[in-house]
């Protein structure tokens, strides 16, 4: 996730900074008519709330028309967990009566802020439990938090992002969906704040110190580690045989149709059947078998290439050049390049250059190839094998949504590829679904008979609020004979599903981020971030607006352009079908702060206590049905920090048409108007802020306990903008979260409880 509005210099550019595609496909512009719509982020409540100084989160969506619309929580108890199982038993139900009896969202919502402090709903206490550096054993030494660790291998990584909680029994050995006292947190490590990592703030340039390589390659990827409840409280417990790091030098098996093919060959695996390190870690999703998927995201900008390198490669391989441009793998030092492969002389480094050698040395030339995936763990299984699955995509994954599979009928996933102007996917599996692999022996298997063999599909938007799954595959006849691209074979197709979909006709959307499957109703909703390509001209039923606004004021004034604060559209498969090749769809919610322009850019109705920008992190609680949104915003910083916010979605066409009036068309054509179809707008009742995280974070991340009593939250990177005048002087940090004092600002996961014990959103 990269903040469009907000460029830091610390972080590597988001694919939303790849050039256009090569395909002239909608922009929604095609779906004039289209319905954008659903009522919007649920509303927050009116009064302030006192303040937690301690994290912060952002939140998810819902829907209407059952008790969760009337506000009430009697529906939670029945919702079913990933196992199919009910969450709570008949005694545990009845004992916790008094608490499902309170309205969801009941709580206060929390004011829009810019202090140094994470702020959550009076009634409620946020708990630092994992901290960048923290160690996962009792024998690796507390963290200095001065630059000077070595050991990330066993500690911490940075910059927490998308977590899953898998759940253990009362002994910590074994998983339990409903065990709510242990747990595995799975945690992704996407980037690393370089000025704080560093004793001395970090080297920048062509040649890197080999100490700060280690260190940053150690401290991306994910960490294992288990929770467990003691005296009412969350903590970490460090004697757990299930802790573990997996980092950049980590080994993967390639599996998919990837596997073995000369795209993935390399001099470190040359039948093309393994590869080293997941990076850019940044979305999750657990599958209906217990294990996680973490996505790859901005993967391109930590492989060098050198300038001159797309001249060779359009003697020796043409095709290449093209790939990596759709993919942004440009050429020379960018302004976010890691450079790690200036680290050292050996194969450790040399990895990181996909440079074609001039000589016969075997190169790293399809290095590139072997990064931008889904990747599955299994977290109760240490030694079981890694791996990235190549059969659904490569592209800057945020992460994978599931839907409940049933008997008789496919795995499907759901993803979106976080760039401007890019794409929605899913996956349907080959195989038939099982219910006798909810609990299997071998989790790792389990995914290689679903998730190698399957048909990807992009998603193409019609204007009467209907839409197509295109297929991406030598099938389809447009994407065989796609003059841009002459695929080879499917291998071909997943690697570049980008230039697939292109050919495909699916539509162009503003940056699809997280998604997630509305427990409810199978709906799927996926977080638009913004798009500040969006203009008059290219507007269009699914991305309908483009407006100015202005951020901050005097001499720092900026006026922004596009679609600045993005929106949440949802899908639903025709006959609730996962085989479904149409769907149906409105947008759920518009970003927008409350004062802005209600004809064109405030259509949910948004106002003071839950206005918000830039969403990015979307959960639906398995357990309450509440929708958590999460933001990663950089266009209303001038006003608040990043949130979270809490909601009771409806469903897809529940709202009204809208038209949104332009004078222009961005051309010779005149005024124009495109059709919008919001959802129901949001009221106190349906959408509430519940969190505001500290200066320059991101709430991303989200998990809950199977009991709804306890909620993981992630704040990453606080005061990531690198001080005026180095490391020397920490008055001049942005922020000193969590640890306070003069600290270096520390990415960190919180454990969100209820005072009174009841559950989390209540």
């Amino acid at each position: 996730m990269m903040r469009e509005y907000e460029v830091r210099m610390t972080r590597p550019p988001h694919d939303s900074d790849a050039p256009p595609s090569h395909s002239s496909n909608a922009h929604f512009r095609d779906v004039a008519r289209a319905r954008l719509s659903r009522r919007a982020v649920l509303r927050g409540g009116a009064a302030a709330a006192a303040a937690l100084f301690v994290g912060a989160a952002c939140s998810d969506e819902e829907t209407a028309g059952s008790p969760l619309d009337a506000g009430t929580d009697t529906g939670g108890p029945n919702l079913p967990r990933p196992d199919g199982s009910s969450p709570l038993d008949d005694a545990e139900v009845a004992k916790d009566a008094a608490v499902a009896e309170k309205p969801l969202l009941g709580f206060s919502a929390v004011p829009k802020g810019r202090a140094d402090a994470l702020v959550v709903p009076a009634g409620y206490t946020a708990t630092v439990l994992f901290r960048l550096g923290d160690p996962l054993d009792s024998t690796t030494a507390a963290y200095a938090n001065d630059g000077t660790a070595t050991d990330f291998d066993r500690r911490a990584g940075d910059h927490h992002d998308g977590m899953e909680l898998c759940p253990l029994d009362a002994t910590g050995q074994r998983r339990d969906p409903r065990g709510s006292e242990r747990g595995l947190l799975v945690i992704n490590h996407e980037n690393v704040t370089t000025w704080a990592l560093h004793a001395n703030g970090g080297t920048a340039g062509a040649v890197r110190p080999r100490e700060e390589v280690d260190r940053e390659v150690a401290a991306h990827g994910l960490s294992v580690v288990a929770v467990r409840k003691v005296a009412g409280r969350f903590e970490i417990d460090r004697t757990s045989s299930f802790n573990r790091r997996i980092t950049a030098a980590t080994s993967f098996e390639v599996r998919g149709p990837l596997r073995g093919n000369a795209l993935a060959t390399t001099p470190y695996s040359p039948a093309g059947t393994e590869t080293r390190g997941t990076i850019n870690n940044c979305g999750t999703g657990t599958t209906p078998w217990g294990t996680v998927l973490s996505g790859e995201e901005n993967w391109a900008s930590y492989v060098f290439r050198a300038t001159g390198d797309d001249l060779v490669r359009s003697t020796v391989d043409p095709k290449s050049v093209v790939a990596l441009r759709r993919y942004a793998a440009t050429e020379g030092d960018g302004p976010f390049s890691k450079r790690w492969d200036s680290g050292g002389t050996g194969d450790m480094y040399a990895r990181w250059n996909a440079t074609v050698s001039a000589g016969a040395t075997p190169d790293y030339r399809n290095v590139l190839n072997t990064f931008g995936y889904l990747v599955e763990v299994d977290p109760y299984a240490p030694r079981a094998a890694l791996v990235k699955r190549s059969a659904l995509g490569r592209m800057a994954h945020e992460g994978a949504a599931f839907r409940d599979p049933k008997a008789g009928k496919p795995i499907v996933v759901y993803m979106g590829d976080d760039s401007r102007d890019e794409y929605i996917y899913k996956f349907v599996s080959k195989a038939k679904w099982s219910d006798a692999d909810r609990e299997p022996s071998d989790r790792i298997a389990t995914g290689h008979k679903y998730l190698d063999e399957g048909t990807l599909y992009a998603a193409k938007f019609l204007p009467d609020g209907t839409g197509t799954w295109e297929e991406l595959s030598l099938a389809n006849p447009l994407v065989a004979g796609f003059a841009a691209y002459a695929f080879a074979d499917l291998a071909d197709v997943v690697v570049n599903p980008r230039l697939a979909a292109d050919a495909a006709g699916a539509t162009k959307m503003d940056r699809p981020e997280w998604c997630s499957v509305n427990p409810k109703n199978n709906e799927v909703y996926f977080t638009l971030t913004n798009n500040s390509r969006r203009t008059t001209a290219n507007t269009d039923g699914p991305n309908p607006r483009a407006y100015d606004d202005v951020r901050g004021a005097g001499d720092a004034q900026v006026t922004q352009r596009g679609n600045v604060h993005g929106h949440i559209l949802r899908l639903a498969e025709m006959g609730d079908d996962p085989e479904a090749r149409t769907f149906r769809w409105d947008v759920y919610l518009f970003g927008a702060e409350a004062t802005s322009e209600a004809a064109r850019v405030n259509l949910s109705g948004l106002t003071a206590e839950n206005d918000f920008s830039s969403p990015d992190g979307l959960w639906f609680s398995p357990y309450s049905g509440v929708c958590w949104i999460q933001t990663d915003d950089g266009a209303y910083t001038d006003v608040t920090n990043c949130m979270m916010l809490a909601g009771l979605p409806g469903k897809v066409g529940d709202g009204t048409a809208a038209a949104i009036p332009y004078a222009t068309d961005g051309g010779d054509g005149g005024a124009r108007t495109v059709m919008a179809r919001p959802g129901a707008r949001a009221t106190p009742a349906t959408l509430k802020r519940f969190l505001v995280g500290p200066v320059q974070c991101e709430i991303t991340g989200i998990a809950e306990t199977p009991d709804g009593k306890a909620l993981f939250v992630n704040i990453q990177h606080p005061g990531e903008e690198p001080p005026a005048g180095g490391v020397s002087d920490p008055t001049r940090f942005a922020s000193h979260w969590p640890d306070g004092g003069a600290a270096r600002p520390r990415s960190a996961t919180v454990v969100i409880t209820k005072d009174d014990g009841g559950r989390v959103g209540t």
